[in-house]
């Protein structure tokens, strides 16, 4: 069992630390800008990537509203459980809206799109790239709403999300699919290089932000929140995929999608909305870590 654990974690989970880690060295060494970075991967390889794998994926429709239905319940649930963590401790409303970030803003593109891949094949791209898609919504307008609610502010800027480069790439994306519509080979191939960067830019830039992380503080707040992120949302993934009959891939990718580490992107937005960044960005940078141990057991479950 532990040999198996430890095959995992080296074949499975080490490989997405190694590219981070060679970002968060390279960041000092190089001179690496994550914003620089952070916006080529938003704005050119992540749609790219959206469009390259949606244009050629098979989904049927059932399936895939399923899945949708599925992973949005997960993740409205990971941010009422932080919610409730946060108010049974009796913190105060800034808080209480930092755990809820933290809880629903899941690393599910730098981290989850490689280790699924890694772990259940390329196949698996593809359900995880939905999810990838649906969280994305699903997290921006929860985050926004957490990050204002204290103090009446509006959604107005969660609906931005719907704006994003890689949910734009989608339309054109199942507009080929639907429609049989043969690209030309240069639109092909391009869209193929530029997809197939999207990974190895992303882990690189994961450490360079990281890297760029300043002003930490350590607390127990931080490690219950990561708790929440890692373990509860996996674990409720777990219980809610049943009615939804999800197997195979798709059970899989849900859960582990559900089980990745806080996003920067967290980090970004509570900067933005002045709610407790360094808090959320402490526990960014420790689920990340935390990680390298519930990610190698909960992919020992899969």
């Amino acid at each position: 069992m532990l040999w198996q654990l430890f095959e995992i974690f080296w074949n499975n989970v080490m490989p997405v630390f190694a590219l981070a880690l060679i970002g968060y060295l390279a960041r000092g060494w190089l001179g690496l800008e994550a914003r620089t970075l952070t916006r080529y991967a938003y704005y050119i390889l992540v749609p790219a990537f959206v469009f390259n794998l949606m244009r050629t994926a098979t989904v049927d429709v059932n399936t895939a509203a399923r899945m949708i239905g599925f992973i949005l319940l997960v993740h409205v649930a990971v941010a009422l459980l932080g919610f409730g963590v946060a108010r049974a401790l009796r913190r105060p409303p800034e808080m209480v809206g930092a755990y809820v970030m933290v809880a629903v803003f899941g690393n599910v593109g730098n981290f989850g799109l490689p280790i699924i891949e890694f772990r259940l094949g390329s196949a698996a791209l593809v359900p995880a790239t939905l999810y990838f898609l649906a969280i994305t919504v699903i997290a921006f307008v929860v985050a926004v709403a957490a990050a204002n609610w204290h103090r009446g502010g509006g959604l107005g800027a969660a609906w931005a999300v719907f704006k994003t480069p890689a949910l734009l790439a989608l339309p054109p994306a199942l507009l080929v699919n639907w429609g049989g519509i043969e690209l030309p080979l240069f639109v092909e191939r391009s869209t193929s290089l530029l997809a197939g960067a999207m990974i190895p830019t992303m882990l690189i830039t994961l450490g360079v932000q990281l890297a760029s992380a300043n002003r930490l503080h350590f607390n127990r707040d931080v490690f219950i929140a990561s708790g929440v992120r890692l373990i509860g949302g996996p674990l409720l993934a777990m219980l809610i995929v049943i009615p939804f009959g999800l197997q195979g891939m798709e059970r899989g990718a849900g859960i582990l999608q559900a089980g990745m580490p806080a996003a920067v992107l967290a980090s970004i937005v509570a900067l933005e909305h002045k709610l407790l960044p360094d808090f959320v960005t402490t526990t960014v940078l420790v689920s990340t870590v935390a990680s390298l141990l519930t990610l190698t057991v909960l992919l020992a479950l899969i």
